[in-house]
């Protein structure tokens, strides 16, 4: 203790009997949804969030499916009644397609039609919230229950003792805050852990760049769309070959009998165009990526004929987000947490966290309880929260089929054939298997089931793709394939006996126990048990 770091923040331990927190969130953004979720399990915890800003939500909404909202009231983290406060933009559903060429509408499938597939799903990403009516409404639900915010407060830097504590640098004029745990809620671009990624370059970027304006076509504003082609891999010469998508949400729409304005009247809309990358030093910039949005978007968006004329833009938004198989994140120091993009828990196909945030919310919230009760705050005890969940890492192996390797030689069709096909399966499948894969939750049994059906569909592709994606790749995609059907297994047949024996052995120690516990929920999670499908049942 005390050999490299804040000498300040060392003698703030020093000093001490005891933190003056049990739990000291960073990141006020999403961290005021954990925070509060722990207060509400147990009320005695002493806990402060700090922001490096202003704790308030974009202007921007963040889309998100009803599903994710109702778990956050089930929590008590929100009401019913400020989720429809919140509730600003609802519409049916989303559209998944993907043409080599834009024609809308498109009937039949992708050999039928030789151009692509689309299919609407209902109910998925099709809420817009505000993000300021949200994290206010916590924020002030969080100070009720006792707990602090902390402004304009940026962390300097984090030392930590395995036997005291930890206390965070927030400044050489200020008084180091003392914890038993940090909680780094800071996303991906988090200090602490890049510091612990130092040198590793990410296996994959997903490049971001989009816009929300008003001047779109009101009667066809109605849907989103979710993941969209309209074109075939693009070749940008030195920069490589990219598959561009996109996706749109109409803003500002909503229920009958609300007070926003009712469909078909709006004519603000959000659209984005991604692609999926290595990140190789000459692939293409953000600059060069928002040019080909503004060029590509009168394609996309018909009624558009010239968008620097016929749009009044609101917000231009433009990011990249690197992505690491090895996620998500385990923990490098005691004490030190790291939750929801920071670790790395986001499939690394998309570019939004409030969702798989929402998803492990409980689970991450009592976990943290459950090590604070039991003092079980070695990095060998936090690891066991962020477990490696097989259907996260087989999401790699789509990442990998939807993007082009630098010099690569691909059929440019090559993509939109793929996913044409397997959409058009998940759909007929039904909703059971097209849902949850829209959400980011991956299971063997639809997994599976529509893999073998797009083999029978189109078995003389089956060569292009193991070309595509490589031998090696395909292997390791097998491994956590067999890990997920693994998973399942243990989650269904042999977590009620684990169950079963935690609860006939109150002697069992709290260490034992609680390793116990997130093996459960590792196998839960993991296998996507943790998808409620009853819902489907009725289909």
């Amino acid at each position: 203790d005390g050999a490299s770091g804040s000498q300040q923040s060392w003698e703030a331990l020093r000093v001490v009997d005891s933190p003056k927190y049990d739990v000291i969130v960073c990141g006020g953004t999403l961290g005021i949804f954990i925070a509060t979720s722990l207060l509400l399990m147990d009320n005695t915890l002493k806990i402060a969030v700090i922001e490096a800003g202003v704790l308030q939500g974009r202007a921007q909404e963040w889309n998100i499916s009803m599903k994710e909202m109702e778990e956050l009231v089930e929590l008590g983290v929100l009401t019913n009644e400020e989720v429809t406060e919140a509730i600003t933009t609802e519409f049916p559903g989303c559209r998944s397609g993907f043409k080599n060429d834009e024609v809308t509408p498109l009937r039949g499938g992708y050999f039928t039609n030789g151009v692509g597939y689309e299919c609407v799903t209902p109910n998925v990403l099709n809420l817009g919230v505000s993000p300021s009516i949200l994290i206010s409404r916590v924020a002030d639900r969080f100070r009720e229950l006792g707990g602090s915010v902390i402004e304009k407060c940026r962390l300097q830097g984090v030392v930590v003792s395995e036997a005291k504590g930890a206390a965070l640098d927030i400044g050489k004029d200020k008084v180091p805050l003392t914890t038993r745990l940090v909680l780094d809620c800071m996303g991906n671009a988090s200090p602490i852990s890049r510091q612990q990624r130092k040198g590793i370059k990410p296996d994959g970027v997903c490049a971001v760049v989009g816009s929300c304006a008003a001047g779109f076509e009101k009667e066809t504003n109605l849907i989103g769309d979710i993941i969209y082609t309209n074109s075939e891999i693009q070749d940008k010469n030195e920069n490589g070959k990219l598959q561009y998508f996109w996706e749109a949400f109409p803003v500002g729409i909503g229920r009958e009998g609300s007070t926003l304005l009712q469909p078909g009247e709006s004519d603000v809309k959000t659209t984005y165009m991604f692609t999926y990358m290595d990140a190789n030093e000459d692939r293409p910039s953000l600059t060069t990526l928002m040019e080909d949005y503004w060029k590509l978007l009168p394609i996309y968006q018909p009624s558009i004929e010239d968008p620097e004329k016929d749009l009044d833009v609101k917000r231009v938004l433009f990011a990249y987000f690197p992505t690491y198989r090895d996620s998500p994140l385990q923990p490098k120091w005691s004490r030190v947490l790291a939750v929801g993009d920071a670790s790395g828990i986001q499939s690394p196909l998309s570019f939004g966290g409030f969702g798989a945030l929402t998803r492990h919310l409980e689970r991450i919230s009592g976990a943290v309880v459950e090590a604070l009760d039991g003092d079980l705050l070695h990095k060998d005890s936090l690891s066991l929260i962020n477990p490696y969940t097989p259907n996260l890492s087989a999401t790699w192996m789509f990442q990998k089929a939807m993007s082009v390797k630098m010099g690569q030689k691909v059929d440019p069709k090559f993509v939109n054939r793929l996913l044409a096909t397997n959409f058009q399966i998940m759909n007929d499948m039904g909703m059971k298997t097209i849902t949850p894969f829209l959400q980011d939750v991956v299971r063997f049994d639809g997994l599976v089931g529509s893999l073998a059906r797009s083999f029978i569909a189109d078995p003389l592709f089956m060569p292009q793709i193991v070309n595509h994606v490589g031998v090696p790749a395909l292997i390791d995609w097998l491994g956590h394939l067999t890990m997920i059907a693994t998973y399942s297994i243990l989650h269904n047949y042999y977590s009620p006996v684990v169950r079963y024996v935690i609860e006939k052995n109150p002697s069992m120690s709290e260490k034992d126990r609680f390793k116990l516990k997130r093996q459960m929920e590792a196998w839960k999670f993991g296998s996507g048990y943790d998808y409620d499908l009853s819902e489907f049942n009725n289909e």
